[in-house]
């Protein structure tokens, strides 16, 4: 219950870091087989050096797919894309159709509007990828090829316009100023309390795994239930002077207390740990009141599913195999495997009946948003709720079982 959950959080940490790191600070390798020769061609693959997203590889052998797949493995490249023959033509081509199309608008002679040129096209490039890349990771490449081609184009469009209308060569610091200069974008996180810190792997993976980690405790405690029905426990413990309810708050209690010291070793780990081993260090919320309140309250809910999987559970196999599995579909459903703004839209209901969502949910609004206690009620009034639920199954089947009267 302490090893696992620790050992899982600096495993999955690691491996999202390293993702976000490979987006943005690493290059990606690819092979590049020029077959044009042209100015154009030579542009392109300059903006793409420019971009720092890949690593280039360029070769002058005869870009067969055989010879392209043998040379993206000889490369460890994931990516090899083949620039046509054609394409320096074809770009400026193109360039000069569209600037006469263009130039039709500002001079009114019929004789040029018949000479406006007809569609034209490119001839494509052809990019080759291993099977093992993502869609996502395939779009984001896509993404960065669209903005390279563009740039290129539109250097050669607006040579053209400016030659044509000036029977001149554009001068650099023009031609700077019009394909050069571009937007700039400011990002900007936006949090409850005016924090712009851009939350790290650790902030997202800490809380969701900890989530994970209370809720494994089903297997423990719902186990131990199982195991006490089936040897008579339950009925020596209705012998006592005392009322049952007792008893199973103290079992409850001592389980929530084992939830609480989780959070609180996945927690100083991420802290003190983290940094130590190349980890982006977690930072605390700054309202560590509700901090503790959404501990307990998500502790209270996972011991009471395991107090309700115990309870209806007739062997230990069920109990562990039902709550294991439970467990991982709630987690599924709830954001923790899968971020919930990845789900398809028929989730979004489902996704609210899990109560690991609103735990999540509740520990983002504090970790990610910067919020307070005020700022995450609204999710934790639906655990409270599913944590009485939960409750009432598990006292209604002691009940139906004959255990309390």
């Amino acid at each position: 219950m302490f090893l696992m959950p620790v050992v899982l959080a600096i495993v999955i940490t690691s491996v999202q870091n390293g993702t976000f790191e490979m987006v943005n600070d690493n290059k990606v390798p690819i092979v590049l087989f020029n077959k044009d020769g042209g100015e154009a061609s030579k542009e392109l693959v300059t903006a793409m050096e420019k971009t720092g997203m890949f690593e280039i590889t360029s070769q002058t052998s005869p870009a067969d797919e055989a010879g392209i797949k043998k040379l993206m493995h000889d490369n460890d490249a994931m990516l090899a894309i083949v620039i046509p023959e054609k394409y320096s033509a074809d770009v400026q081509a193109r360039a000069k159709n569209v600037s006469e199309k263009a130039l039709v608008t500002l001079v009114e002679d019929d004789s040029t509007e018949s000479r406006t040129p007809t569609a034209d096209s490119l001839t494509p490039l052809t990019l080759y990828y291993h099977p093992v890349l993502q869609q996502s990771f395939r779009k984001s490449v896509d993404g960065a090829m669209s903005s390279v081609l563009q740039v290129v184009q539109s250097k050669y469009i607006v040579q053209e316009l400016y030659f044509t209308i000036n029977n001149q060569p554009i001068p650099d610091s023009v031609e700077n100023q019009i394909v050069g200069q571009q937007t700039a974008i400011t990002q900007i996180p936006v949090s409850r309390d005016g924090n712009r810190n851009v939350p790290n792997a650790s902030q997202h993976n800490i809380p969701a795994w900890t989530v994970f980690a209370m809720f494994f405790i089903v297997i423990s405690l719902g186990s131990s239930i199982v195991r006490e029905k089936r040897s008579g426990s339950f009925i020596r413990l209705r012998t006592l002077p005392t009322h049952f309810g007792v008893a199973m708050i103290s079992k409850q209690i001592t389980y929530i207390c084992i939830t609480f010291l989780q959070a609180v070793v996945i927690f100083t780990l991420g802290v003190l740990l983290f940094p130590l081993i190349g980890l982006p260090q977690l930072n605390l919320p700054h309202d560590i009141g509700g901090l503790l309140l959404v501990t307990f309250i998500s502790g209270w809910c996972a011991t009471s599913f395991a107090l309700c999987v115990g309870t209806w559970a007739g062997t230990q196999e069920q109990a562990n195999g039902i709550g294991a599995v439970s467990i991982v579909l709630m987690a599924a459903i709830g954001g923790v495997l899968v971020p919930a703004f990845a789900m398809p839209s028929s989730f979004v209901y489902i996704m609210k009946l899990s109560p690991l969502h609103w735990c999540l949910e509740a520990y983002y609004g504090l970790f990610l948003e910067g919020g307070r206690l005020g700022d995450i009620m609204m999710n934790i009034i639906p655990l409270l709720v599913i944590t009485l639920i939960f409750q009432m199954l598990a006292w209604w089947g002691l009940r139906r079982k004959g255990l309390i009267q």
